[in-house]
C-alpha cells in the first residue's frame, strides 16, 4: 500500500512537500516544511539510502515535524522543516549532487534553511553553500554544536534532578551514560566536574577508553548500560533505546540524555510514567544543537550560545510543572509547550507596515 502524501500531510499539519531530480548527478531530494508560524523552517539534510521513496518522505515529514516542536520549546524563532537526498553517502562525487541541492533550496526563496546531518559534513554544506545563501553548519562559524548541545543536557539533567529530588545538585548521583560521542564526551566532563559517578558505554572501545581516563569512568558492556543502578540513565548515542525489551530493565528515576527519538513509541513515555521515571523529553533537552545553528545564523558568540541553552533548565521545569498540574506525561506536556508558543505567535494580529513589505521578516 503506497503512501498517501496528503492524506500524512493533513495528519501531522504540513504546509509543503517537494521533490526535485537531476538526473546529470543522480540527484533526487525531498523537503518536507512543517510549519513557518515562528520563522523559516531549520532542518538539516540527510543523505540516505532508503528503501523507497515513500520511506525517504515518511522519514522527512518526520523529522520537520520534530524541528517545529524543537525551536519551539527553544524559544527561538524558526520553524521545522526538513530534507533528504536519497542514495549512497559513502559517494565521494559529491559537489554536482549537492549543489544540485543547494538549487533546490534555492527555489523557496529562504522559506526552509538546512544544515548538515547524518550522512552529510560541513564540507557538503559549503557544495550547497556556492547555490544558496540558505544553509548554516558552515565550516569556521559556528564550529562544533556538541559544547552547546551537552551544556543544555547538563543543565536539564538539573532541573530534571530538582524536579526529582528537590535539589538540583547531582554531586554523588549515579549516571549510566549510553554512548561516548563528541556531546556525551563533552557532557561526562560537566557531571565528573560536579563530582557524579559515571557508568559509560559505547560500540567503539577508544571513546570508551577516552572518556573513562578523563573522568574516571566504570565502563561496561554496550547492553549491559540498561542493567546498571543509577540515579540517572543518559541515553547520547542511537535513538529509540526505551523500548518493551529495555524499559522493564531500567533501574533508575530519571531519564535525561542528548540522543534524539529516545522513546521507541509514545507508548514507552506513557510506561516511564507508570513507573516513575522522571522523563526529560529529548527534544526540549538536546535543543543546544538547534540554539548553536541559530547563534551562527543571527551572528552570535559562542557565550551567548551557551546562555540561550541555559534556558531549558527553567523550560523544563515548565514542562514538568505543565504534566503535574493536567496529569499527563512530560513528552506530552512538551508538545503542549510548543503548540501554546506557535498557537500565541500565529495569533498575533498583523500590523500594518506602511511602505515596507507586510508578514514575516
Amino acid at each position: 500500500m503506497s503512501l498517501d502524501i496528503l492524506a500524512s500531510m493533513h495528519a501531522l499539519g504540513h504546509e509543503q512537500v517537494l521533490l526535485s531530480h537531476d538526473p546529470s548527478c543522480g540527484y533526487f531530494g525531498i523537503i518536507a516544511i512543517h510549519d513557518t508560524t515562528l520563522g523559516p523552517a531549520l532542518g538539516g539534510t540527510r543523505f540516505w539510502q532508503y528503501a523507497s521513496t515513500d520511506e525517504a518522505i515518511t522519514d522527512a515529514l518526520r523529522l520537520a515535524r520534530g524541528m517545529t516542536y524543537k525551536s519551539a520549546v527553544a524559544g527561538i524563532n524558526l520553524g521545522g522543516g526538513k530534507s533528504v537526498i536519497v542514495g549512497d553517502n559513502k559517494r565521494q562525487d559529491r559537489e554536482a549532487l549537492f549543489r544540485a541541492h543547494g538549487r533546490f533550496i534555492q527555489t523557496l526563496g529562504g522559506r526552509y534553511i538546512t544544515a548538515e546531518d547524518i550522512g552529510t559534513s560541513p564540507a557538503d554544506m559549503e557544495y550547497i553553500k556556492l547555490e544558496t545563501d540558505h544553509v548554516a553548519g558552515l565550516l569556521g562559524l559556528s564550529g562544533d554544536p556538541s559544547p552547546v548541545t551537552a551544556y543544555g543536557v547538563y543543565v536539564g539533567m538539573k532541573a530534571s534532578a530538582r524536579q526529582c529530588w528537590g535539589s538540583d545538585s547531582l554531586e554523588g548521583k549515579r549516571v549510566a551514560v549510553q554512548g561516548c560521542g563528541n556531546v556525551a564526551s563533552h557532557l561526562c566532563r560537566h557531571l565528573y566536574d560536579e563530582g557524579v559517578r559515571l557508568v559509560v558505554t559505547d560500540i567503539d572501545a577508544a571513546k570508551v577508553k577516552r572518556v573513562a581516563e578523563a573522568t574516571g569512568a566504570e565502563t561496561v558492556a554496550p547492553d549491559a548500560i540498561y542493567d546498571v543502578e543509577a540515579d540517572v540513565y543518559a541515553p547520547c548515542a542511537l535513538g529509540a533505546t526505551i523500548n518493551d525489551d529495555t524499559l522493564a530493565r531500567l533501574k533508575v528515576q530519571i531519564v535525561a540524555g542528548a540522543a534524539n527519538n529516545q522513546l521507541a513509541e509514545d507508548r514507552h513515555g506513557d510506561l516511564l510514567e507508570q513507573r516513575g521515571i522522571l522523563y526529560a523529553p529529548d527534544y526540549v533537552i538536546n535543543g543546544g544543537g538547534v540554539i548553536n545553528v541559530y547563534g551562527e545564523l543571527h551572528g552570535w558568540s559562542h557565550e551567548r550560545s551557551i546562555k540561550k541553552a541555559g534556558e531549558i533548565y527553567d523550560t523544563l521545569l515548565r514542562i514538568f510543572a505543565i504534566a503535574r498540574r493536567e496529569r499527563i506525561p512530560t513528552y506530552k506536556a512538551a508538545d503542549r509547550l510548543a503548540e501554546e508558543r506557535i498557537l500565541a505567535v500565529g495569533g498575533l494580529d498583523r500590523m500594518w507596515m506602511g511602505g515596507a513589505a507586510s508578514g514575516k521578516q
